[in-house]
């Protein structure tokens, strides 16, 4: 009964998604996670190895996010970095990492310092010893936990950030961590060098760079999964569709943005006229994680098609969040190319209630008034669906690492 219970709560909570009130909510109850770049204790000597702290954060970042816990974006970190006047690597005292926390809200922050040894630490060679030491603090008790440490040849940097990610989501989310061997499998090892082009790529101010340093990452690992998705998502900002989708398709499934970019490419798919495709991407998506824009996308989908089930989606989405006019709007297309005049009539004056100055949705109103229905190659009313392309999945992670919670 109480399984039932809270598959109902998370069936009804899903439509709720877009509101602040539960966004905000949840960031309380459910207990955060921050991950802080290791301090470079070679900082006075080499600050240049500063990429090195932001690897192993980004590394258990993706890891444990993979695993089901909430670990806080590594944007909200820069950002309160910024406002402590912080720079990423330098060595931090016990009370600033617990000020970073506190600031972000968190119940727990994973911290700690490499050290690298070497004749020639400016050049990073790959056969410099590394020494990597990670810590947990929790914030609600005040305290900190054991000391995980491992060491190693640089040009293993992969292979030991790997191990102590998932010794640390072991430690943290004992029940849901998978074993060893299966994590181990799931995430082969990276050459070192891609390592240092990604994350140069990430921290990188200029797109240029980022797309330069994202790209030669991925052409040295052609398996690396993190480049692949950076560069996808850049390609779809500059609609390029085609090339985006090439890159998304190489996200692997362990990938913390494999959703994401599964949804990336159900909307490069969409817009490349491949409604198919996107309706089996964006299924995919749907049936691990019921957001309102992806029913939004699968209704648009479908309504390319001509398939009545399209909807039945554009109503999930609405009832999801009948705030957006652009919900709104859908259904009262689907229903115009239905000849449900009055029905669809109803729709976009709500859009108008929302937005006035939504000359479009005026437009149909008039139509539906008419009675006047769509027309084979009329380009004002052929392919009006409206897209969503914001992937808004935080608070569907809070809901879901509460109600473990509980």
């Amino acid at each position: 009964m109480r399984t039932h219970a809270l598959v109902g709560f998370v069936l009804t909570a899903a439509f709720w998604l877009t509101t602040a009130w539960l966004a905000a909510a949840l960031c309380q109850a459910a207990d955060t996670i921050a991950v802080i770049p290791l301090f470079n204790l070679n900082e006075s000597k080499s600050p240049d190895l500063d990429w090195i702290g932001e690897s192993v954060a980004e590394t258990i970042h993706e890891s444990l996010s993979s695993v089901g816990l909430l670990v806080l974006a590594r944007e909200d970190r820069e950002e309160v970095y910024h406002r402590l006047s912080l720079r990423t690597g330098v060595v931090l005292t016990r009370a600033s990492v617990l000020k970073i926390g506190e600031t972000l809200d968190a119940g727990q922050v994973v911290f700690g310092e490499f050290q690298v040894e070497g004749a020639d630490l400016a050049a990073t060679s790959p056969k410099s010893n590394l020494r990597l030491v990670a810590r947990i603090i929790d914030l609600k008790k005040l305290r900190q936990g054991p000391e995980f440490l491992e060491t190693g040849p640089l040009e293993n940097l992969s292979q030991m950030e790997t191990r102590l990610a998932w010794t640390l989501a072991h430690q943290l989310a004992p029940e849901s961590a998978p074993t060893q061997e299966e994590f181990f499998r799931s995430r082969p090892p990276v050459r070192v060098d891609a390592v240092e082009s990604y994350i140069r790529g990430l921290t990188a101010a200029n797109l240029d760079q980022k797309l330069k340093l994202f790209q030669q990452a991925a052409r040295l690992d052609e398996h690396y999964s993190q480049p692949a998705f950076q560069l996808g998502r850049m390609f779809f900002h500059k609609k390029d569709y085609k090339t985006s989708d090439q890159w998304l398709v190489k996200v692997s499934k362990t990938d913390s943005h494999f959703l994401e970019a599964t949804f990336l490419r159900g909307i490069c798919l969409y817009y490349e006229g491949d409604f198919d495709g996107a309706i089996n991407q964006l299924s995919l998506v749907a049936g691990e994680i019921p957001l309102n824009e992806v029913y939004n996308d699968l209704g648009a989908a479908f309504s390319r098609k001509n398939d009545p089930a399209a909807t039945e989606y554009f109503n999930k989405a609405l009832q999801g969040d009948e705030g957006d006019p652009d919900y709104w709007f859908n259904v009262g297309y689907s229903l115009w190319k239905q000849g449900k005049y009055a029905l669809a009539a109803e729709k976009f004056r709500a859009v108008l209630d929302r937005k006035q100055d939504d000359s479009e949705a005026t437009i149909m109103l008039g139509r539906c008034i008419k009675m006047d229905g769509p027309r084979a190659g009329d380009a004002r009313s052929d392919g009006r669906e409206r897209i969503k392309t914001t992937f808004e999945d935080s608070a569907w992670r809070q809901l879901q690492a509460e109600l473990k919670g509980k």
